[in-house]
């Protein structure tokens, strides 16, 4: 490759999300202009704000946009683009589309499209490390596809065995053998998911590694011929081959390993002639050996972590080794400080197995503090489509130690609101206070030897629905009496001239329902009756969205929101996130609509003198069920449909507001 110069002026950024994010900081803190490209879907994307300019490529299918190579080429042009930054995912590894780049005058911010190409076939990349010296796992990468072939070669290796898409990753057209009987099938699945996926069906094999860690080396390479590495980073946490957490440096590294782990990685990335940013990564067994995976021609999801126990800003220096400059740095001036950890904020229902969720982004207030960092790409307001990767944001901490990194990341993701779409946010803290993450011997077996189906499902915590009940309350009810008094004390709130008014309300969260009444003791202080139990809840503090508050003493923080005024209510305590919907205040706004019917609620602040039903009962329309006194008038309450008392939520002598929910009548049906 030439060492000629190609200076530019301007970037478009051929992704979306939080890495078009923060490649746009960088590029901008440069002086460069920044062009952002969209599908229909990301109109109103954070990251089309954040540019200089931005050019719809598209529908929001990703092969009609963020993979359409001619659009993208077509808008660089469009806006006289010097050079294209592909982010990663989406064409970031697409040899094509950096030779198109090439053809067209655009300066392609990553590396030359024959180590696209070669390093994007695991095959032909295994071959090509062999011929390296590069350490590589056992196995089979030959050009002969038979399905006999391939049988043969495996008992060869010997089983346990990995079958793997020879043109993929991401754990697509992946399968684990452990027997002889079943390679076959997993022959045909894998075969079948990699041509879906990558449009090509050729497989390698390779003898499986036991739990090994998964350990990878950031490598940089400029066109003067100047290659180093800055060090490993850890991911062997990961699900269905994804990584989840990463750190820098690897627990299990040794100053040894790293320079013989490091050598490899640079002599990988100078046979090929590479340049640039990329990450050849390793599997590390329990006895210290080490085999060349893969090459990753690109800047990784993972990259902050390099850039905070390094502190040097890759991107930046991807784009100046685009505009022809050396290498800022040499291999003995990389040092190394610190301990940085990384999480990975995904939109996923983790109880239904990792499912990708979709949803609004009904609250996006992200952590802050000594040592943390976050890069997202979604606001307050927006959506999570299903055309596009679920990962939201990255939530980085760095400390002088591993463990203070580690507890850094825990409370910044305790203290990350993120209401609206379900999100793996309380799985990512799980995982961060288990032993086996926390004594740094987590493997590629971690998730599955740390977390039982159990584990995994979402476990209520006894007083959300206490917290839900105060919050709203206390926060919602003082937010709209202020706003619309001249002055109201708080003190006043839920007061009445007789007795504390009792307020009931029912939260229903999936197949759950908890009734709860709270009862005003103090201005902050209420006393909550949560089913059969009762507990004494108060609002030490409340500001914006976040809140203290103690249960029977003990001191909780809980970040909170109000999506649709009273009628839903949304906690996280302690990273575990509850969307409540607050079935009273939806039946006082049908019964208000003259909708309804079976639902009796109070007409009026009051007391509840006498009830004359029980669960069970059936009634008739027009049947006497309980009365209301009310300044200083008894109003009795009649049923309004035949059925049976299905739901009773206060006893006499309680004071009740006005629409409160009072019973319930089911419906008799013929």
């Amino acid at each position: 490759m030439s060492n000629k110069k190609r200076p530019f002026n301007s970037i478009l950024i051929a992704n979306r999300g939080e890495i078009a994010c923060r490649v746009m900081r960088t590029a901008r803190a440069t002086g460069l202009r920044t062009i952002a490209v969209y599908s229909d879907a990301d109109a109103a994307a954070p990251h089309v704000g954040l540019a200089d300019d931005a050019v719809r490529i598209g529908p929001a299918p990703v092969a009609e946009s963020y993979l359409k190579v001619d659009a993208i080429i077509e808008a660089a042009k469009a806006r006289d683009a010097g050079a294209v930054h592909p982010g990663y995912g989406f064409l970031s590894e697409n040899a094509a589309f950096a030779k198109a780049c090439a053809d067209a005058g655009i300066v392609f911010i990553g590396p030359p499209a024959e180590a696209i190409d070669l390093m994007g076939d695991k095959a032909k990349a295994k071959r090509r490390m062999i011929e390296a010296g590069v350490p590589c796992v056992p196995g089979y990468q030959g050009e002969d596809q038979r399905d006999a072939t391939l049988l043969k070669e495996a008992e060869d290796i010997g089983f346990p065995i990995m079958v793997k898409a020879a043109a993929g990753g991401g754990g697509r057209g992946m399968r684990l053998v452990e027997k002889q009987s079943d390679l076959a099938s997993a022959i045909g699945t894998a075969r079948s998911e990699a041509e879906n996926a990558f449009g090509s069906g050729d497989l390698i094999l390779e003898k499986a590694i036991v739990e090994p860690r998964h350990v990878e080396i950031q490598v940089f390479a400029d066109r003067h011929g100047n290659v180093v590495h800055f060090g490993e980073r850890d991911c062997s946490v990961q699900r269905r081959h994804q990584k989840v957490l990463e750190e820098a440096p690897s627990p299990a590294m040794t100053p040894e390993l790293r320079r013989a782990m490091g050598e490899a990685a640079v002599n990988a990335a100078r046979d090929i002639n590479y340049v640039g940013a990329g990450t050849v990564e390793f599997l590390l067994d329990q006895s210290g050996e080490f085999y060349f995976l893969e090459m990753n021609t690109r800047l990784q999801v993972e990259h902050p972590v390099t850039e905070m126990v390094t502190g040097l800003d890759l991107v930046a220096m991807q784009i100046a080794v685009a505009q022809g400059e050396r290498l800022p740095v040499s291999q003995d001036d990389v040092s190394f400080n610190g301990h940085a950890i990384e999480a990975r904020l995904y939109a996923e229902d983790v109880a239904a197995g990792f499912l990708p969720a979709t949803g609004p982004i009904d609250l996006w207030a992200p952590a802050s503090g000594a040592g943390v960092r976050i890069d997202a790409g979604i606001a307050t307001g927006g959506m999570v489509s299903p055309y596009y990767d679920p990962m939201l944001a990255k939530v980085i901490a760095h400390g002088a130690t591993r463990d203070e990194a580690r507890r850094r990341l825990v409370s910044a993701l305790k203290e990350t609101a993120l209401f609206g779409v379900t999100s793996n946010r309380q799985f990512l803290i799980d995982a961060l206070e288990r032993p086996a993450f926390i004594s740094g011997s987590a493997t590629t077996a971690f998730v599955a030897e740390a977390f039982s189906e159990k584990d995994l499902m979402l476990t209520p915590l006894t007083n959300e629905a206490a917290i839900a009940a105060a919050l709203l309350l206390y926060g919602n009810a003082r937010g709209k009496a202020c706003a619309s008094a001249a002055a109201v004390s708080p003190a006043l709130l839920g007061w009445s001239s007789a007795t504390k008014i009792a307020t009931p309300f029912r939260f229903e969260q999936g197949d759950r329902t908890v009734s709860v009444t709270v009862t005003p003791q103090t201005d902050s202080g209420f006393l909550v009756n949560i089913d059969e139990d009762t507990v004494v809840t108060t609002i030490a503090s409340l500001a914006d969205n976040k809140a203290i508050l103690t249960i029977d003493g003990a001191r909780l923080g809980v970040l909170f929101n109000f999506p649709d005024d009273d009628a839903r209510i949304q906690i996280s305590v302690e990273g575990q996130d509850f969307d409540l919907a607050n079935l009273n205040a939806v039946y006082a706004s049908a019964a208000g609509d003259g909708a309804g019917a079976g639902v009796i609620t109070a007409p009026m602040h009051g007391q509840l003198v006498d009830l004359f039903v029980t669960t069970g009962d059936s009634v008739k329309q027009g049947d006497r069920l309980a009365v209301l006194e009310a300044m200083k008038m008894q109003h009795e309450l009649t049923a309004d449909i035949d059925g049976e008392v299905s739901a009773i939520q206060f006893e006499p002598g309680v004071q009740v507001t006005a629409d409160a929910l009072l019973l319930e009548i089911a419906e008799q049906k013929d």
